[in-house]
This record gives C-alpha cells, structure tokens and sequence, in this order.
C-alpha cells in the first residue's frame, strides 16, 4: 500500500513570480528535480509563468505527517533556500507544458518547454539547474505561429531524449521531432490534451507507441506505421467527459483520467478496463498521473488554486 512520507509546503516569494498567468485547465507547467544526495535534502522545483521559467530550491527532510480529521494530510512549511529566473528558454507567448528528462549522461538532465504556438525550446541542465555548455536548441512550429494559439504538450521518448512529440490542441496536430529535425505529423480527430510515449508496448519497440487522450477517447498511434495516419486503435471512454491526463506503466498498461473524475487503467493486449477508480478526485483529473504497475496517484489541478499555494500573498 502506497503511504505518504512527506508532504511539504513552500511560498514563492512574490518578487519572483509578480503577476502568474492563468494558464489552460490541462496545462503542465510543474516539474520537479530531487536531490538525492544534498546536504540538506532538496529539490528544485520549475515552475512556468507567462514567457518564463521560474526555478525555487525548496528544502525536503523529515519523514513525519500531519494528519487532520477523517485521516486529511496537512503540508508542512518548508523553506525556499534559493531562486532564479531561467534564462535558456525565451519564448514569446505564454509557456503550456514543460518536461523535465534524464540523459545518458549522469549528473545531468534536458529541460522541454512549449508554448501556446507550438515552439518548442529544449536545453541540457546541470544537477544545480544551470545551462551545460549553453546547449540549447529551438523548433518553430510547422505554420511558423501563424494558427490560433492554445494548449499544447510535449513529452520525450524515454529511450531517446532527443525525440519528442509536440501536440497543439485548435490544430489537432502531433509533432515528431528528432532534435530540430521534423519526423512526421499526426492528425488527431479532436483536440488533444495529453499525450506519452508508451514503455514495454507489447508488439511494438520501446519508444515506438504513442498514448494519446483526445475528446473522450485514448487513442493509441505507431510510429513505424504509415496506414491509417498510424493510429492502431481507439478506446472510446464516458461519451461527453474530456479525457485530460494520460500516462503509461513500466509493465505495458495505460491509465487515463478526465472529467468524469475516474481514472482507468487499461490492458493494451486485450485494449479493455483493467480496473476503474470511481469518484476518486474533488475536480477534474487534469494534471500530472502517474502509474506504476496497477498503483497509480494523480494530482488534482484547478490551476487558481496551484497558483494560491506557490505564490505568496
């Protein structure tokens, strides 16, 4: 049974984050990267704001939990020991998703972003979150900004950090790049909304399989494919609810969660309902989900409220 050790609570100083942007209802504009081996234990947390990044070294430690009634975890204030405004990603509209993922090279780790128009700016940072060697590169979008402007995701194949998939919800489009370089383009029939690139898929290469939540439904897209646009199937969850958050296990299975405030894990070799989590959130199932075997945990995200409790008053 999955318990929690640690539930923190960190104020941003308002100086560094003056005026937050709303953001989408589905935006992922939260990363974070822990220190396992600092002295005293920290993380670096990266929040996006508007056209920046903001990074805040917030410090962990202690393995105690408040607890009110009815078992309700209470966070703990915590200190922010240091913060700074990311330099390496200027981007000219309001950032929508950023993603932070590991490298063959220890110590060190990649840093995605995409903003509202689709351009995508990824930079190499060292464990302190400092650029390495100003290494960075920038993709404009296939219609150079010119379409309308709204959410778009980005996730990195985990066993190439170098591809990534860019998608822009009004342009039902997902894009594969191999650094700058354009792979191919993937047209969705709705407005995506998440999107991950599948581990272990079974019939198909590690890196190969694309999970997709679009609409209602989860669909499922092959690479290596060129029939059918290389969509290889459709999962049609509750007709009306918008399906937000998607993510894939280590095993091969599928969760996915939305409105309807359900989260599902799927079995990709039969493509049917493993088990289903009812009425398990307040809000929508719309930000991070994580999945690890058949134990899975999401975070709830109403973004006024993210904004409340990483921005002092």
């Amino acid at each position: 049974m999955l318990e929690v050790q640690s539930l923190k609570k960190a104020l941003v100083p308002k100086s560094l984050i003056p005026n937050p942007s709303p953001g989408n209802l589905q935006s992922t504009r939260l990363a974070l990267h822990v220190k396992e081996d600092a002295s005293p234990p920290s993380c670096w947390v990266y929040v996006a704001s508007g056209c920046r990044i903001y990074k805040v070294l917030v410090r962990m430690g202690g393995s105690f939990v408040y607890q009110g009634k009815e078992s309700l975890l209470i966070p703990q204030e915590t200190l922010v020991l240091d913060s700074a405004v990311l330099n390496c990603c200027p981007h000219r509209s309001e950032i929508q998703s950023i993603v932070l993922a590991e490298t063959e090279s220890s110590g060190s780790f990649i840093l995605g972003s995409v903003d509202s128009y689709g351009h995508l700016i990824v930079s190499k940072l060292d464990g302190s979150g400092d650029d390495v060697n100003n290494f960075s590169f920038s993709v404009s979008p296939r219609d150079f900004g010119a379409g309308e402007s709204g959410w778009a995701g980005l996730c990195f194949n985990p066993s190439q950090w170098s591809m990534a998939a860019v998608a822009r919800s009004f342009c039902k489009s997902i894009d594969i790049y191999d650094q700058d370089i354009h792979l191919r383009t993937l047209r969705t029939l709705w407005y995506p909304s998440s999107l991950i690139f599948m581990n272990n898929f079974y019939g198909g290469s590690e890196g190969s399989v694309l999970a997709v939540a679009e609409g209602s439904q989860l669909t499922v897209w092959d690479l290596r494919i060129k029939e059918n646009s290389g969509c290889v199937h459709r999962i049609c969850g509750s007709v009306g609810d918008m399906v937000y958050a998607v993510c894939s296990s280590p095993t091969g299975t599928i969760a996915a969660g939305g409105a309807d405030r359900t989260v599902t894990v799927y079995d990709p070799r039969r493509w049917c309902a493993l088990s289903r989590w009812l009425n398990c959130s307040k809000y929508e199932v719309s930000y991070n989900l994580v999945l690890s075997k058949y134990k899975f945990f999401f975070s709830e995200k109403v973004f006024d409220e993210l904004e409340r409790l990483v921005t002092s008053n």
